[in-house]
């Protein structure tokens, strides 16, 4: 059912006594002292002020709208001055229906994960070592797109290949809506290209699965430590001091889901296995987020926001020097930019594409 003027004018009239209630809660003693409200409320206000700030500009731009339509008939004999007021209300008109369409995005149900940071975990799929080393090559692409928009990108684990790349990579994303970006990433990406351990030349197809994870907090999963066995074993990697000679490497198993979290990467054993924990909870939270949104039919139709491991979502030729996203068709020759972390061209026409699914769902026509 569309979204008509008056239902729109409400919500954001209700959008900014929410957001005007939670700066007087900011305000109080009572809040600052108690650390988990402070955030939540925190970043619900972060969320609500960019919409407040454009609601006011709509306003603004409505006043602008109607000063102009009066100028427009107070200047029928003046063609000069006709001409330039409707050169005016056009351009207010151009800039109103847009802001419309922000704020009737920012309004359409939202993916509640989308402000958190990600566990990301990739692992080689099909292809044997070459699979393994595009892995790897998919690792150092996120990190430097990470690395672009100013996000923390730190390893948490990770299993070697003997000749280069990774088995197996988790890799903690933390900054603002992480998640809103890297979502589009998650399912199978397939590479097409000379491998180096290739003697005649030929091109071979490799894949690897990249899983997006929203990162739990303490608060919104937790963990009964009764439930979950915890292993100790020696770290196993290239080699190096600490490698195969202490039980630092730390191994969770939750037990009543069999989801399973490890940790090696640090000396402290401690260290592993607060990250193995923070792995688990994430792990956990997507699970039980999953079966809340299953009855969710906007999530479960979208191309662009399935988490299905086993969905090839783009290819990477390099012998054409292209990569196609297979959900929306488009295709871009700009390889060797993309690989170096220029991602965010496919993320923006992915959002582009989701958010005009999201209008048509609404019965909203601009």
């Amino acid at each position: 059912m569309a979204m008509d003027a008056s239902t729109l004018t409400s919500r954001l009239q209700t959008a900014t006594a929410s957001f005007r209630s939670l700066e007087r809660q900011l305000a109080d003693p009572d809040v600052a002292n108690d650390p988990k409200r402070l955030e939540t409320i925190a970043r619900e206000r972060s969320r609500l002020e960019p919409l407040v700030l454009d609601f006011e500009k709509l306003q603004k731009l409505e006043q602008e709208q109607a000063d102009a339509r009066e100028l427009l008939r107070e200047s029928r004999s003046d063609a000069a001055m006709q001409e330039l007021a409707q050169d005016e209300l056009s351009n207010l008109e151009a800039q109103h229906a847009a802001l419309l369409q922000r704020l009737t995005l920012a309004l359409l149900p939202r993916d509640p994960r989308d402000d958190r940071s990600v566990m990301l975990e990739i692992r080689a799929g099909a292809g044997g070592d070459e699979a393994c080393i595009w892995a790897g090559d998919l690792a150092r692409m996120y990190e430097r797109y990470g690395q672009k928009l100013g996000w923390s990108v730190q390893q948490l684990s990770c299993t070697e290949a003997d000749l280069g790349g990774y088995r197996e990579l988790i890799v903690s994303v933390k900054g603002t809506s992480v998640f809103s970006q890297l979502k589009f990433e998650a399912g199978v990406h397939r590479v097409q290209r000379v491998p180096q351990t290739e003697t005649q030349g030929r091109v071979h197809t490799s894949a690897a699965t990249v899983m997006v994870l929203p990162e739990a907090e303490e608060f919104d999963v937790e963990v009964n430590m009764n439930d979950v066995r915890v292993d100790y074993f020696c770290s196993s990697g290239p080699g190096g001091q600490s490698v195969n000679t202490t039980y630092s490497a730390v191994r969770l198993t939750h037990e009543p889901t069999g989801i399973v979290a490890q940790c090696q990467d640090q000396k402290s054993q401690h260290k592993n296995k607060d990250k193995a924990l923070k792995v688990l909870r994430s792990r956990l939270y997507e699970m039980e987020l999953a079966k809340k949104l299953a009855a969710d039919s906007q999530k479960r139709n979208s191309l662009v926001s399935s988490g299905d491991r086993s969905a090839k979502i783009r290819t990477y030729n390099y012998p054409q020097g292209r990569v196609t996203d297979h959900r929306i068709g488009l295709t871009l020759y700009d390889l060797q930019n993309i690989i170096n972390g220029d991602v965010q061209k496919l993320i923006d026409e992915l959002q582009l594409y989701q958010n005009t699914e999201k209008l048509k769902e609404a019965g909203e026509v601009f």
